[in-house]
């Protein structure tokens, strides 16, 4: 399987995804308005938390080492048992602590203790997602896309009929319910799916406490999480500090571009964590690993350029259709969030070369870092340059952080 056959498994994927994202949110549009709306991106955002937080973030670790191990059926085995220990500890140690303060985090977030029950439900749930998610990365980690592609499709099928009909039965709370749900039966889906593969094997399934492989996994949790919390911090900040210094309303000029951007790099961000995690890090030969990484670059920024200038071209139709006529005032801060895209692309490719050799501690401080960074960059921009200025801020940040991965992929090179 190469880049090219991937990008469009992937691509095939995340539109499937996306679609039912979409539809789940109009659907609620109609039967509660703008108000549940409102919760149910709530909902969504603490979801999307405990999704990346259920089994302790490990996936990434462990498409990274299956696809290191892969021939070795004893390694494989080992890895996948305390994988499975690991995630499961994690899980659950994750829904005693949701129990625990769900009465809060309810009163918190959807600011009604009405829907504690729903965070119970939650709570539980995440122990199914903990599952998914560990398959998931088996799946990625032995390279099969395809099965990876057909999962993620029905998944999306599960993500559209669910919530369909418990909102025709329960409106909002049946649509809340739904969304939960369909998240725990991708287990069902996935496991399926997973169990039908020539690398399945129910030993690898068993309890083990490895004390080296639980070092290893620990070691890319920490990286996950760092990523999975300073991405959402450094946005509320953003937030914040651009509405002190504008307005809400400019706020969500930058936020209505910011999401174009997100959906339509989802394409490619996912095709690169699917393939060239595994990919790299199976390689160990410096012409290989070099090759790979060039036949990225050559495939990947062209797609990446061609569609960031088939979003200016049309973005005025985009934004009319995403949101509304309001959003016009936006359209002025397309064109440097868009170049920030390429340049973010172009990072990615070298940083994953962090991940796929697991350097942990250079991972986790460029994280905090330039995460940070990024937020002083908007303070200063927008001082000069007004609300474009953060769009600037996003080019300079990527910039010098291309410039750091290539210095540390390119140290990694020549040590190979």
């Amino acid at each position: 399987m190469n880049i090219f056959k991937t990008s469009i498994l992937t691509a095939i994927a995340t539109m499937a995804r996306l679609l039912s994202g979409f539809i789940v949110m109009k659907l609620v549009a109609v039967l509660s308005g703008p108000q549940g709306v409102a919760q149910l991106g709530q909902f969504m955002s603490l979801t999307a938390l405990l999704v990346v937080f259920a089994g302790g973030g490990v996936g990434p670790g462990v498409v990274k080492y299956l696809a290191e191990y892969k021939g070795d059926n004893a390694r494989v085995a080992t890895l996948l048992k305390a994988a499975f220990s690991f995630t499961l500890i994690a899980s659950l140690s994750m829904c005693v602590l949701v129990l625990l303060f769900s009465r809060t985090i309810a009163a918190w977030l959807l600011e009604s203790q009405e829907f504690q029950w729903l965070i119970v439900v939650l709570a539980i749930a995440q122990i199914f997602v903990a599952m998914h998610n560990l398959v998931i990365a088996t799946v990625n980690g032995m390279m099969d896309v395809r099965r990876l592609a057909l999962i993620h499709v029905f998944g999306a099928l599960i993500g559209v009929v669910l919530p369909a009909v418990l909102g025709y039965f329960y409106q909002l709370n049946g649509v809340l319910l739904a969304f939960v749900l369909a998240q725990a039966a991708l287990l069902l889906i996935s496991f399926l799916a997973y169990k039908r593969s020539s690398y399945f094997a129910w030993s690898n399934l068993g309890w083990s406490i490895d004390r080296d492989n639980f070092s290893r996994l620990a070691r890319f949790s920490l990286m996950t999480l760092t990523s999975a919390l300073m991405a959402p911090i450094v946005q509320i900040a953003v937030r914040n500090y651009l509405a002190g210094e504008f307005s809400w309303e400019e706020v969500g000029y930058w936020q209505a571009v910011s999401k174009v951007s997100e959906a339509y790099l989802l394409f490619i961000t996912m095709a690169i964590s699917v393939y060239y995690l595994p990919k790299l890090s199976a390689l160990t030969e410096r012409q290989a690993f070099t090759d790979e990484i060039r036949k990225g670059f050559v495939v990947l920024m062209p797609l990446v350029a061609f569609s960031a200038l088939v979003i200016f071209w049309c973005r005025e139709l985009v934004t009319k259709i995403l949101f509304s006529d309001d959003f016009q005032g936006a359209l002025y801060l397309y064109a440097p969030q868009l170049v920030g895209d390429v340049v973010k692309v172009a990072a990615f490719l070298l940083s994953y070369v962090m991940l796929a050799k697991a350097m942990t501690r250079v991972f986790f401080l460029s994280e905090i870092f330039f995460g940070l960074t990024y937020l002083g960059w908007v303070v200063v921009l927008t001082q000069y340059f007004g609300l474009i200025g953060s769009m600037y801020a996003f080019i300079v940040n990527y910039v010098i952080y291309f410039i750091f991965s290539a210095i540390v992929a390119s140290r990694y090179i020549t040590k190979m």
